[in-house]
C-alpha cells in the first residue's frame, strides 16, 4: 500500500512540475506518524521543522555481549526489524530476506542492520550469536540486540512504529510481532516500511537504500 501511494504521489509531482525551482529534492518520503502517511520534502531546510520524529536513544546488548547504543547508527543508514530466535513462522523468512540485502550491499560500513529480539528474556547474547552463526551471517554491521522487554517494545512501537497505528496504541505488555522492515536515514528519520516476508519488497528496499546513499 505504501509503495503504491509513493509511486502515485511521485507521478503527480512529476506531471505537475512540483519539483521545479527547488534547491534539494528528496526522492523518498518521510514518515512522521504511526499511520505512515508519506510526507515529501522538497527542500532540506524544511526537514527539521516538518519531520520532528526521530528514532529515540537506546542501549542494548548485542550477540557478542557488547553494548550497542544510538551512536552505532549516528550518520548512518540503517534497517531495523523485530524477531525472536524460536519463531517458527515469519521470522526465518524475515532473516533470510534481510540476509539477501546484507549479502547484496551490506559491506558498506555506513549501512547498519539492527534485529531486535521480542523475546529478550530468552534471547540472551549467546543465543543470538548462535542464531547469527546458524544463519551464516558474517556481516559485522548486522547487530542482533537484546535487553529489557519494556525498552525494546517501547522503542519498537513509539520510535519505529513497528506495528503501525495499532501497535502505537497497544498496551506495553502485549506481545510484539511484526513482519515490517523499517528504513531509517542518517538523521534517524524513517524513510520506508516494507513487508519483510516478501522477497519482491526486498528488491525495492535495496533500491531505496541506494537512493538514500545518493541523498545529500
Amino acid at each position: 500500500m505504501y509503495r503504491i501511494v509513493f509511486l502515485l504521489l511521485s507521478s503527480i509531482c512529476v506531471l505537475g512540475g512540483c519539483m521545479e525551482n527547488t534547491t534539494t529534492t528528496f526522492r523518498l518520503p518521510y514518515y512522521n506518524d504511526a499511520d505512515f502517511t508519506p510526507i515529501f520534502i522538497l527542500n532540506k531546510n524544511e526537514v527539521a521543522q516538518k519531520i520532528p520524529h526521530t528514532i529515540s536513544n537506546f542501549s542494548f546488548l548485542n550477540q557478542n555481549n557488547q553494548i550497542v547504543d544510538q551512536k552505532r547508527i549516528d550518520n548512518k543508514i540503517h534497517v531495523a526489524n523485530f524477531i525472536f530466535t524460536s519463531c517458527g513462522s515469519i521470522c526465518p523468512t524475515m532473516t533470510k530476506n534481510m540476509k539477501l540485502i546484507s549479502d547484496s550491499i551490506g559491506r558498506d560500513t555506513n549501512l547498519v542492520f539492527l534485529s531486535f529480539s521480542v523475546t529478550p528474556w530468552i534471547d540472551k547474547p549467546n543465543i543470538l550469536k548462535l542464531y547469527k552463526e546458524r544463519n551464516k551471517i558474517n556481516n559485522n554491521n548486522w547487530e542482533f540486540l537484546t535487553g529489557a522487554k519494556s525498552e525494546i517494545y517501547q522503542l519498537a512501537r513509539k520510535s519505529y512504529f513497528a506495528e503501525e497505528a495499532i501497535g502505537f496504541s497497544k498496551d506495553s505488555t502485549s506481545f510484539l510481532h511484526t513482519e515490517h522492515f523499517i528504513l531509517v536515514d542518517k538523521t534517524k528519520r524513517i524513510r520506508g516500511i516494507y513487508n519483510g516476508t516478501l522477497a519482491l519488497e526486498m528488491h525495492q528496499l535495496i533500491d531505496d537504500i541506494y537512493t538514500l546513499q545518493k541523498e545529500n
